[in-house]
């Protein structure tokens, strides 16, 4: 991607009480550059971002040119939020992988539902899967040089013929030799097998797990290390400032969404605005005195093992460099007091401590290469081209992954430490058989892939309902819940538990889609069509429970376009969404629901 192709990032949010916000900035601005260098994406722009002075280049909503200049701490964030998370377009697929749901959706829909990404920054950012066979040299080397870890990569097989077999692509047998990459260099991944019966289950799920298993390498009898070298996801999506990705999804560059505005003020104090975007005079520095202590500062420049741990920074800016690439400037470290690099490169990675403050009973005993594995049954929809091999996962189908991959859990917690690989959630509701336990999970390595998410969906629910005991709702209420028919087993016994508040009666509509062309679906995939189709000439009652995860991120759409205002005008019912098992319970007793969608009187329909 050359440096022409980089597009200013539009800015889509300024932070109440931020350091953007003072400095003059508006929405619509757009930010051309930081320091001289045009950042590529957020991963740029929060690297560029961590130095004390920066000189930014700013487009207004005139298209007229600023240059404002700002001095502050290397951690403080600027408070701005982009359009995209990427400044110089989407790295695409050009896989043709049988069972990629974007190939498998009807024509004519928005465009943006038929891009098919294969880019490592959407990975590390958010959690979304990349082949590794859409990367020239120069991204391999940017993974490298900035340290870009975890990755999530889907495998699907480690044998090369089988692997290219299924992604259609030569190049793709190169699993194995690109696993060894991220080995060589410290890297971690975390891997998916989606299965296709008769292509690649049985044998060929057998060996790929084993392959897998051999980038793990911890050693019989020894305990499991902490899967996470680099932050929680959760935090890592601080970065973009969120979890959820999707097209044109507004991305929060420099701050979680949780972020206290009041410490966001008190850092106002260690700020000098040199230039302003509104080109008035700027006025004194209120930068703190460098000659007087301030004990609730923290000085940047001081290590403190205590407070900052150069191996958990997302951005990898501390991390191990190359033994060619000591001193070329991308670790913020290098340089910095109290900080020596030439002690922390000659260490054992096997005798750090994750803490750094010399416990040795914390000591990491390695660093596995492949830290987790999914198995994912492949999803099919109707519209998927007629000779594409596949065969859909039957009960029975299920039956058999779920026997073979427990016998593989068991040896891998005796070999390993570890359960390693795991089954998604999907397995088990296709089986007919209850879901495993919390205890399990582990710290749920890749619930964002479905592995374990009902099950902690559950446990929240039964442990919010046993906080917060309800006894009854404050008048008479009748709700439909509108779920997956996938889900149907695991959260009958949810409402059989809210049935027992005195008042309120909820029937769960557990849904397949006919628009999919699915028997069995899961939450996500309901479209506003199946409900209108199924749900029509019901007594609903007062209105619906919708879960959020059935909309586009950030709006009230779902994948084929319905709204849920059309879907309340066409059921003539409010419309509640729920974005968790909290809010499940909250909504179903709420004195009244501010944020639902009610139909509109009949003359405001459009014929």
């Amino acid at each position: 991607m050359s440096e022409a192709a980089v597009r200013p990032a539009k800015i889509t949010r300024v932070l109440p009480g931020s350091i953007a916000q003072e400095v003059g900035f508006e929405v619509g601005d757009r930010l051309v550059a930081i320091n001289g260098q045009k950042p590529r994406d957020l991963i740029d722009y929060n690297f560029l971002c961590a130095d004390e002075v920066l000189e930014l280049e700013v487009l207004d909503q005139h298209d007229r040119t600023h240059l404002v200049e700002i001095e502050k701490d290397y951690d403080d964030e600027l408070g701005l939020e982009f359009e995209a998370a990427l400044f110089d377009g989407l790295i695409q697929c050009n896989n043709r992988c049988p069972f990629c749901f974007i190939d498998q959706q009807p024509p004519g829909k928005r465009a943006s539902l038929y891009y098919k990404d294969d880019d490592y920054r959407l990975s590390f950012l958010y959690g979304s899967y990349l082949t590794l066979t859409n990367l020239t040299q120069r991204e391999w080397d940017r993974i490298e040089r900035l340290r870009l870890s975890p990755l999530f990569v889907s495998v699907h097989s480690t044998e090369p013929e089988v692997r290219s077999r299924l992604l259609k692509n030569p190049r793709a047998g190169e699993i194995m030799n690109q696993l060894a990459w991220f080995r060589d260099r410290r890297l971690q991944i975390h891997a998916q097998v989606v299965l296709c019966p008769g292509i690649n289950d049985g044998v060929h799920l057998e060996r790929t797990i084993h392959d897998l298993a051999g980038f793990y390498g911890s050693p019989a009898g020894q305990a499991g290390p902490s899967r996470r070298a680099m932050p929680a996801l959760a935090d890592q999506a601080a970065i973009g400032g969120g979890w959820a990705i999707s097209e044109n999804v507004t991305l929060l560059a420099g701050r979680s969404p949780g972020a206290d505005l009041g410490a966001i003020e008190s850092e106002r104090d260690r700020v000098a605005v040199i230039d302003r975007l509104d080109g008035s005079e700027a006025a004194e520095s209120d930068l703190s005195d460098p000659n007087v202590v301030n004990p609730n500062v923290v000085d940047p420049d001081v290590f403190d093992p205590n407070v900052f741990d150069p191996r958990s920074q997302p951005m990898g800016l501390t991390d191990w460099d190359s033994e060619e690439d000591q001193a070329d400037g991308d670790d913020q470290w290098d340089g910095a007091d109290g900080f020596d690099r030439a002690a922390w490169d000659d260490q054992d990675p096997n005798e750090l401590d994750d803490d750094l403050d010399g416990d040795q009973d914390e000591v990491e005993p390695h660093r596995p290469t492949v830290t987790s594995v999914a198995i994912v049954p492949a999803g099919l929809t109707q519209f998927r081209p007629a000779d594409d091999e596949l065969q859909p996962v039957t009960p029975a189908k299920a039956c058999e992954v779920i026997a073979q991959v427990r016998s593989l859990q068991q040896t891998f917690r005796q070999t390993l430490g570890s359960t390693f690989v795991w089954l998604a959630d999907e397995w088990f509701l296709i089986a007919g058989q209850d879901l495993p336990e919390m205890v399990e999970y582990e710290d749920f390595p890749q619930i964002d892939n479905g592995v374990g998410s009902i099950r902690l969906f559950v446990d929240q629910f039964e442990r919010a309902l046993a906080a917060n005991p309800v006894r009854a709702t404050p008048f008479p209420r009748r709700l439909t819940w509108v779920v997956g028919n996938t889900v149907e087993r695991p959260f009958s016994g949810l409402v059989r538990q809210l049935n027992q508040i005195s008042g309120l009666t909820v029937q769960l509509a557990a849904l397949n889609s006919d628009y999919w062309g699915q028997t069995m679906t899961v939450t996500g995939l309901l479209t506003g069509q199946d409900l209108v189709q199924k749900l029509a000439c019901q007594d609903l009652g007062d209105a619906l429970l919708l879960p959020s995860l059935m909309l586009r991120h950030g709006e009230q759409r779902f994948l084929d376009d319905m709204t849920v205002q059309e879907v309340s005008d066409r059921l003539q019912v409010p419309i509640v969404i729920v974005t968790s098992a909290e809010a499940v319970i909250e909504q179903a007793v709420a004195a009244a629901w501010p944020q639902a969608i009610a139909p509109q009187a009949p003359s405001d329909l459009l014929a």
